[in-house]
C-alpha cells in the first residue's frame, strides 16, 4: 500500500466527500476516486458506502483506518531518522500560527532562531486554530502556535489527538476594549453582560474566550453587536462605537497605544489566555524541529507541571 493512497484514503475518511478530499490533498476529484479504487482492488474489499451524510466507512474501512494512520506515522519517523543520521541541523520547518501570535510574538523570535540556525529554511503558515491542527495532524506543518482551546471547544472536538504533544509557552493577558473616550476605571461583570460585544464567529477560539469568561462567572453570554473575522476587524468595530471587545492584549496593544480604543479593567475570573505550542509525537524528531523545540524551551515560558492552569498571570517573556 503506497503512502500516497493511504493519505488520500484518510482525507476521504475525514471529509466524507471526494470533492473536499481532493481539495485537501491537492488532487483532481477523478484522481481521488481512482486512488480509492486502486486501494480497494489491492485489498479486495470496499472501503466506503454512501449515505445521506456522505461517505461512511465499511467494516473493512474501519479496520484499515488505524493501520493507515500508523503506517504514515512510521514513514514520517523513517524520514526523521534518516535526517538525524546526517548529524546536522538543516532542512526546513513549516510553522503554523494564528495571525495575531505570528505578528506579535513569533516574528522577532523566528528571526533570532533563523540567525542561530542559518541552514534551516522556515515557512510560516497563517490559519485558524482548527485548520492549523488539521494540517499538523496530516504532516503539512511541523509545529503550530495557537491559543489554548476553551473547554467547550475541546468537548465539541471529542477526545484529544494522542498523536500530538502540547506545551504552554506563554500566558497572554486579555484586554477589555471599549470605544475611545470610554475611560471608566471600574465596571462589573453583571453590567458588562448587559452590553453589546463584538466577537468572532461561534466555534472560533476568540469567541469561546468571551463566552467562557462570562460562563465561569455564572452569567449569560452577552449580546453580540456584530461578528468579525479577525481581531483587527473587532478593534475597528469597537473603535467605531459598535460595542465592547474581549481579546488577547497582544492583538490590540498598538490600537490601545494609539488611542483608537480604550482599555478598561476586566473584572472577570478569566484574565489570560494560554499560548500553546503543538507538534507531532515521533520516535525521532527531525533535527530542525528538535532545534526549534529546544529554542522554545529557552525563549518561552518553561513547561508547567501537569494539571497547572496558568490563570490570572501577566504575560511571560517571549
Amino acid at each position: 500500500m503506497h503512502p500516497r493512497l493511504l493519505k488520500t484514503f484518510l482525507a476521504v475518511v475525514r471529509t466524507r466527500n471526494v470533492t473536499r478530499a481532493a481539495q485537501e490533498v491537492n488532487l483532481a476529484q477523478s484522481s481521488v476516486s481512482d486512488q480509492i479504487q486502486v486501494l480497494e482492488a489491492e485489498l479486495g474489499a470496499s472501503l466506503f458506502t454512501r449515505s445521506r451524510e456522505g461517505l461512511d466507512l465499511t467494516l473493512a474501512g474501519e479496520a484499515l483506518k488505524p493501520y493507515a494512520e500508523e503506517l504514515l506515522a512510521l514513514a514520517d519517523d523513517a524520514r526523521a531518522a534518516v535526517d538525524a543520521s546526517r548529524a546536522e541541523t538543516a532542512g526546513s520547518l513549516a510553522i503554523g500560527a494564528l495571525e495575531t501570535i505570528a505578528s506579535a510574538r513569533l516574528a522577532l523570535w523566528l528571526a533570532d532562531f533563523r540567525a542561530d540556525h542559518p541552514g534551516i529554511d522556515i515557512k510560516l503558515r497563517i490559519a485558524g486554530s482548527g485548520e492549523l491542527l488539521r494540517r499538523l495532524g496530516e504532516g503539512e506543518i511541523d509545529v503550530a502556535f495557537c491559543f489554548a482551546r476553551p473547554l467547550e471547544l475541546d468537548l465539541d472536538a471529542g477526545a484529544p489527538d494522542r498523536r500530538l504533544a502540547r506545551r504552554v509557552v506563554a500566558v497572554e493577558p486579555l484586554a477589555l476594549i471599549a470605544p475611545p473616550g470610554d475611560n471608566r476605571a471600574d465596571v462589573d461583570l453583571a453590567t458588562l453582560a448587559e452590553k453589546h460585544f463584538v466577537a468572532t464567529e461561534a466555534g472560533c477560539v476568540y469567541r469561546a474566550m468571551v463566552d467562557e469568561a462570562f460562563a465561569e462567572a455564572g452569567l449569560d453570554k452577552p449580546s453580540l453587536a456584530a461578528e468579525a473575522g479577525s481581531i483587527d476587524a473587532i478593534a475597528g468595530l469597537v473603535a467605531a462605537g459598535a460595542g465592547f471587545g474581549l481579546v488577547p492584549r497582544l492583538a490590540v496593544a498598538a490600537a490601545i497605544d494609539r488611542g483608537e480604543v480604550a482599555e478598561l479593567a476586566w473584572p472577570g475570573p478569566v484574565r489570560s489566555a494560554d499560548v500553546v505550542m503543538t507538534w507531532r509525537r515521533r520516535r525521532i524528531q527531525p533535527p530542525a524541529l528538535k532545534a526549534l523545540l529546544a529554542a522554545a524551551n529557552e525563549a518561552f515560558a518553561p513547561v508547567r507541571p501537569a494539571g497547572a492552569r496558568p490563570r490570572h498571570a501577566a504575560s511571560l517573556p517571549s
